[in-house]
């Protein structure tokens, strides 16, 4: 389902007939022992790996809890061009829509495509060290916001039929098309010639079919002894076709599909990984879960159970798991961990069976960084590497052997052949030589996998063994390294660092971990050569101060290069040494209000040499909140929806309203929000509001009464906006006659520190139209 914009609860699908198995064809640089189709029920064990040298010393790492952003994995935001994407909580990937419209530009000619739309969004996210998971569509209810919500280009007019989804307001186009597939391929193939292994990139969904481009069109679908509906999707032959050609076109960028069984399970021997739209969600009555399968309360249609009946539930194992936490359950998610409760399924069940790796969660934003549950949840997903030791002699000449044994507690591996870096270290920090080495992470297993009931292992939970920990090891020649005490250290090159320093590095929980991404693995003495180090390292690079507040400037800047290596950076405030720093950013703390500071960084070496300082920049604080703070006002500065922006200068945009073209109205200096049991808005905050104790909404409604249709969600509490507490004890009431109803922030739960997006959500029965003048905090 749409990723921010939660549709009504709808009808689903009965469960498709029960598929024959199908093996897994795996991706020809997967390991040896996974080159053999893997049936459904448990999976083989991986070969045991090799044991250590025993003339090499261990070195015990000590374990500690791995970072939350490591790349790749955890939670993916959504992007909003031009907003910050290092707010909310701790993540390295970043979500996008594109309608093909917006590539496939040439009315005349479907095979010319301008790429700018993607790549200046590929860049941005790039530069905050995030990757991207994509996907294109031709069919969007309302539109995202930032995107048409009618994407099909005009180059298909007069060549492809035209129909109307009358449920969702919709263009569906008939994707029977041989004019239509042929485009769409052509596409494809030229997506992955351009983008295939693009490091900008973690995961592409395949898209381009359905509504949100989620390979469905309910009701218009494969579904029709029910109800008078058509079916507007694609047969299973011209869907298989489409699968082909995202199989050809990429071999290295992990792809993913909403369900195993599409095109009668055509995707389950291709290297495509699943896209869980709805994760773990429970709907109906009694409730059932959406992701879980029926041995353990899921419904028929579940995303487990489909890929148990395609006998793909093992698809995990050289293929990504990605998707989003369902939208009506973002912001309580996580609340009952390691269980669920109400619409939240068995979360830990949900990551564990499904082997989650990623998921969108736009209301991530509004979590506690130190949510234990939360963060219990990010490290289980995907990968959760440690070195328990390294192996190497304690003193060493010429060329001698380096190895580690990496476990992986996680629940699925790693998905792409980084690599990994072996350096030295010298006592000043500075890292004085490297050595790549050929070991490959996709080969560390889960140690522990947990079982389906379906495998009849065991009574539920039953976790079975499966990985090892890996063990790798290398030879390296160190001649010319002077004679000294050093410490090895590894680290992994993330390919998206050949593109911006910012780069999020992959790193090992271990409590010698560094946020640079050396993992230090134990002193080693090398007995050889000499020198003298005399030259200076470059000045640093475009210093700029990417955030600020009104006690704070953040810094960040290039990398200097050395002859030797950078041992660090100096950041001066004027004249004036106010801290150093080992990486390429800085923040200064205890500033004044509205105050002008200039700031220059200097780089120095380990011998003591140092460079020219970098190009100053000027950086001017936030002034101290006064009175109160307003969120939109409505009064056309900027324009709503046109400028996607409110009065904090931050995203906000609605849609599925009956009027302004889904994104409702804005007349006389407020916005009207007409609505029949649909309807999305958010604004974002992100914003400390620890001064304020209130959110203020000037609202009235076209009948009165109309508290009941919505829900508000903000910093972490989301509730129907009569349900709020107000001071006294009462609750909301909206009436026909503008009121201020003042919602205290505290008194709600709502996270002041963090409060993340503002949202309100039309899915509880009603129609009406409310109108609100202004959205302030005081």
């Amino acid at each position: 389902m749409p990723a921010l914009v939660p549709p009504p609860r709808r009808r689903r699908r009965a469960v498709l007939a029960a598929l024959a198995a199908v093996a897994l064809a795996l991706f020809p640089a997967a390991p040896a022992w996974a080159l053999a189709p893997v049936p459904g029920g448990v999976p083989p064990r991986p070969p045991a790996p090799a044991t250590p040298d025993p003339s090499l010393q261990a070195h015990p790492l000590a374990s500690a809890p791995a970072p939350l952003d490591n790349p790749l994995k955890g939670f993916a935001r959504f992007y909003w061009p031009g907003s910050d994407q290092s707010t909310g909580y701790p993540h390295s990937l970043t979500w996008s829509y594109f309608g093909l419209s917006e590539v496939m530009t040439d009315p005349a000619d479907c095979s010319t495509y301008d790429w700018s739309i993607l790549d200046d969004a590929l860049n941005e996210t790039a530069s905050y060290g995030n990757q991207a998971a994509v996907r294109f569509y031709l069919e969007y209810p309302g539109g995202s916001g930032t995107h048409p919500g009618n994407a099909i280009p005009r180059c298909f007019d007069g060549h492809v039929t035209y129909r109307t989804n009358t449920y969702w307001g919709t263009t569906s186009p008939d994707y029977d098309s041989p004019y239509l597939l042929g485009a769409l391929s052509d596409f494809i193939a030229a997506f992955g010639a351009r983008y295939d292994g693009d490091p900008r990139i973690g995961f592409i969904h395949l898209g381009l079919v359905g509504l949100w481009g989620e390979w469905h069109t309910w009701p218009f679908d494969t579904d029709t002894s029910g109800d008078t509906y058509p079916n507007f999707m694609p047969t299973d032959a011209h869907a298989a076709q489409l699968l082909q050609a995202y199989d050809d076109a990429f071999d290295r960028t992990k792809l993913e599909m909403r369900y195993p069984d599409s095109a009668a399970g055509a995707g389950t021997n291709r290297d495509i990984g699943y896209h869980d739209d709805s994760f773990c969600y429970r709907e109906g009555s009694p409730p059932a879960g959406v992701t879980l399968p029926r041995s353990l309360g899921g419904a028929g249609y579940a995303q487990l159970q489909r890929a148990l009946d395609a006998g793909a539930e093992n698809k995990w194992i050289t293929a990504s798991m990605g998707g989003e936490v369902r939208p009506e359950i973002q912001s309580s998610a996580f609340a009952s961990w390691p269980g669920g409760s109400g619409q939240v399924d068995n979360m830990k069940a949900c990551i564990e069976l499904e082997h989650t790796t990623w998921k969108i969660n736009e209301q991530s934003q509004s979590y506690a960084p130190g949510d234990p549950n939360v963060a219990a949840a990010v490290r289980l997903m995907g990968y959760d590497l440690t070195v328990d030791n390294a192996y190497f002699k304690n003193t060493a000449n010429g060329t001698t052997n380096v190895g580690v044994r990496i476990r992986n507690n996680g629940v699925a591996p790693f998905y792409y052949p980084w690599t990994v870096t072996l350096g030295l270290r010298n006592g000043s920090g500075t890292v004085v030589r490297t050595f790549d080495t050929p070991w490959d992470l996709r080969t560390v297993m889960p140690l522990k996998i947990r079982a389906f009931p379906d495998w009849g292992a065991g009574p539920d939970p039953a976790y079975l063994d499966y990985g090892y920990p890996q063990y790798f090891q290398t030879g390296v020649n160190l001649s010319g390294v002077p004679a000294g005490g050093y410490q090895w250290v590894l680290r992994v090159k993330n390919p998206l660092e050949t593109v911006s320093a910012n780069a999020k590095r992959l790193r090992f929980a271990n409590a010698t971990q560094g946020a640079d991404g050396w993992l230090g693995l134990g002193p080693v003495t090398v007995g050889a050569g000499g020198g003298t180090d005399t030259t200076a390292p470059t000045a640093p690079t475009g210093l700029t101060s990417p955030s600020r507040t009104t006690t704070s400037a953040a810094l960040s800047w290039t990398a200097s290069t050395d002859d030797v290596g950078v041992a660090g950076y100096r950041i001066y405030r004027g004249a004036a040494q106010v801290g150093t720093s080992a990486t390429t950013s800085y923040t200064d703390t205890g500033l004044s209000p509205a105050t002008s500071y200039t700031y220059t960084v200097k780089a120095y070496d380990a011998a003591g040499n140092t460079s020219a300082a970098s190009a100053p920049v000027t950086v001017v604080t936030l002034p101290s909140p006064a009175g109160g703070l307003v969120l939109d006002d409505f009064d056309g500065d900027p324009a709503y929806p046109s400028a996607a922006r409110n009065d904090l200068g931050r995203w906000t945009g609605g849609n599925c309203f009956l009027n302004g073209g889904g994104s409702g109205a804005v007349s006389g200096g407020a916005l009207g929000l007409r609505y029949d049991n649909c309807g999305w808005f958010g604004s974002d905050v992100n914003t400390d509001l620890s001064a304020y104790t209130h959110l203020v909404v000037r609202i009235k409604g076209a009948a009165g009464g109309e508290q009941a249709h919505f829900n508000l969600g903000l910093g972490g509490a989301s509730k129907v906006f009569g349900d709020f507490t107000l001071d006294g004890g009462g609750h909301p009431a909206v009436t026909t006659a503008y009121q201020d109803i003042r919602i205290p922030l505290a008194a709600n739960g709502i996270d002041r520190a963090s409060p993340g997006q503002l949202a309100m959500g039309f899915w509880y029965g009603g129609n009406s139209t409310i109108t609100i003048d202004s959205l302030s905090f005081q």
